[in-house]
């Protein structure tokens, strides 16, 4: 059904939930207290450091880190993408998922038209190959069949300029939003004309089936050979990858996903039954590239060119992927030489060929050993103590667990210390403690970062909501430029909204907040530090209290600073006011 979920039920559906009974269906709790406890299902462990709060509405792993709301653990653990988990936890409840403007004659949202345009496109394309034998004989050569040029929906765009443009472009709002989609090309003259021109038509889908760009290649070899669609509202290159909709169809749950260079790659591979091939569109892999694919698999492989252009490549997907990897998942690089690649691979060698040279593929942790390894000698003091130095913003990078702890075996072996003493200088915490963190304005007066204090009041929000339901806000707070401080606002106003709200609807309802709200899942398992018997709404006023006058004390610095070279009027009058707030505030917190 189209149309946009409303906030309203999104919000209302996860305070409903029961996150215990939701798990409890996938994995097996024991209740702890006021807690429930399990062996994490995202990483092998015998001990159980998996843990559910109910009060609060979310889960978290002391072993691998996994956390999140009931929303979370659907989308990571039975691979849904966002609207599958709402709608899996609504039919739990019994509940039909409601649609903004379903129903309405009107367009249920901006993108509407460019994806309808985008589909008709695609049939005109796929009609165009059946009646074009050039470009059939070309896909035939190249070893593809019928049967996997319809699973992959392509087509062919026809010489000329116009095609689409008499096709689809009848009126001037057609015409536009085919520029919008991307299928239209308009030049300085404000000539418009058709982007994909005697080109094999690759149909790029979403998670959800939809055609939202296109890739097209050249039959011979006119450059550019691959031309893609560009950004457009409804097409980002940066999240989409091609054949992954594919794959999920092929397969249900694949062991294992690769990550090839071309369109060419993927379809050639799933003409000889290879169906877990996915490519990147004319960009290098990004962040979000992989949370896809991780919500889909446990193992990814990077099939690289073994070229100096496929190792840089190569580098940069594992640099971005070290943060991604929590226990249970896992990551190698294939490496083909050169001139080589999957598409003739499998064309001169079968998937047998292929599916050796997967076999043979490097783990992460060995590639990444190999790389720095390669920059030193470690025959010296000094080479050993470069690769520790190498080292370190990688090992950082990746989060605290078991796979983390067994590189710094293998690392501490090249360098020749123990993995305790190599772990304590890569993260400089050669004495770590566990003192309290001190109260708000004991804070102020160490000089804490202002954001800081932010991040504690946005923790002591989302961690006890019905601490902000009767909270008296600072006059003047709301007014304050500083990053987060629009987080901490809306959430104040949410949580004195809805004072019976749960901590995990906060958190799936600001998730998307452009302030910061892709962190709350994390800082809802941020320790605080606080006693149990703590008094959560004295620690947040305070706290709102603090940041208030440490951002006072910043201006009247500032001014005081600039009274040497003279003050406006309204400056001076600013500085009375600041001073007279200031009193007011030491004289509350002392």
């Amino acid at each position: 059904m189209a149309g946009r979920i409303p906030q309203d039920f999104i919000n209302d559906l996860v305070d409903r939930a029961d996150i215990v009974e939701i798990l409890s269906n996938r994995i097996q709790l024991k209740k702890a207290g006021r807690e429930y406890k399990a062996c994490c299902p995202f990483h092998g462990e015998k001990t159980p450091s998996f843990t559910v709060s109910p009060e609060k509405g979310f889960y978290h792993c002391f072993g691998c880190g996994a956390h999140g709301t009931v929303v979370g653990f659907l989308m990571e653990h039975d691979r849904l993408e966002f609207v599958e988990a709402i709608e899996e936890l609504a039919s739990f409840y019994g509940l039909e998922v409601p649609r903004e403007n379903a129903g309405n004659a009107a367009p249920v949202s901006p993108s509407a038209p460019l994806l309808d345009l985008l589909a008709a496109a695609a049939d005109l394309f796929r009609d165009q190959l059946r009646d074009t034998p050039a470009a059939v004989d070309y896909l035939k050569q190249r070893g593809l069949n019928g049967r996997v040029a319809a699973e992959f929906g392509m087509g062919y765009a026809p010489a000329g300029w116009d095609f689409l443009l008499r096709k689809l472009g009848t009126s001037d709002d057609r015409r536009e939003n085919l520029l919008k989609a991307g299928l239209l090309i308009r030049n300085e003259d404000k000539r418009v004309y058709d982007r994909f021109r005697d080109r094999i038509m690759f149909p790029i889908r979403d998670s959800r089936g939809r055609v939202v760009g296109f890739g097209g290649r050249v039959m011979d070899n006119t450059e550019p050979k691959y031309l893609n669609s560009p950004e457009t509202p409804v097409f980002h290159k940066g999240r989409e990858l091609y054949g992954l909709y594919e794959a999920r169809q092929a397969i249900r749950n694949p062991e294992r996903l690769l990550v090839v260079e071309g369109y060419m790659d993927v379809v050639a591979l799933a003409c000889h039954g290879i169906h877990n091939a996915v490519a990147t569109l004319g960009t290098a892999t990004t962040t979000e590239h992989l949370q896809r694919l991780f919500r889909v698999t446990r193992e990814i492989v990077f099939c690289f060119d073994g070229d100096a252009a496929g190792r840089k490549a190569a580098w940069r997907a594992l640099q971005l992927t070290l943060p991604e990897l929590r226990e249970g998942r896992q990551v190698r690089f294939l490496f083909l030489a050169d001139g080589e690649d999957p598409d003739s691979v499998v064309r001169e060698g079968g998937a047998a060929e292929f599916e050796a040279r997967l076999a043979g593929s490097q783990p992460l942790s060995e590639y990444l050993i190999d790389n720095l390894k390669a920059e030193t000698d470690l025959n010296s003091l000094d080479g050993q103590a470069r690769l520790a130095e190498l080292a370190r913003p990688l090992i950082g990078a990746i989060p605290e667990g078991v796979f983390r702890d067994l590189l710094l075996d293998r690392l501490a072996g090249e360098v020749g210390l123990s993995a305790k003493r190599l772990g304590e200088l890569l993260t400089g915490n050669a004495q770590p403690t566990r003192n309290r963190m001190p109260a708000p304005q004991q804070r102020v007066r160490t000089g804490e970062g202002r954001n800081s204090l932010i991040r504690r009041a946005v923790c002591l929000v989302l961690q006890q909501p019905s601490a902000a339901a009767t909270i008296t806000v600072p006059d003047g707070l709301f007014d304050l430029p500083n990053p987060g401080i629009a987080l901490l606002t809306d959430l104040l106003a949410a949580a004195q909204e809805n004072p019976g709200s749960k901590s995990a609807r906060l958190a799936e309802e600001f998730a998307s907040h452009p302030d910061g709200g892709s962190h709350l899942a994390s800082l809802l398992v941020t320790d605080l530090h606080l006693e149990p018997d703590s008094n959560w709404q004295a620690e947040l006023q305070e706290t709102l209290e603090a940041v208030l006058r440490q951002e006072l004390e910043k201006r009247f610095a500032d001014l005081t600073r600039k009274a040497a070279l003279g003050l406006s009027a309204d400056e001076k009058q600013e500085m009375r006011g600041l001073q007279s707030r200031l009193a007011e505030l030491h004289s509350r917190s002392s």
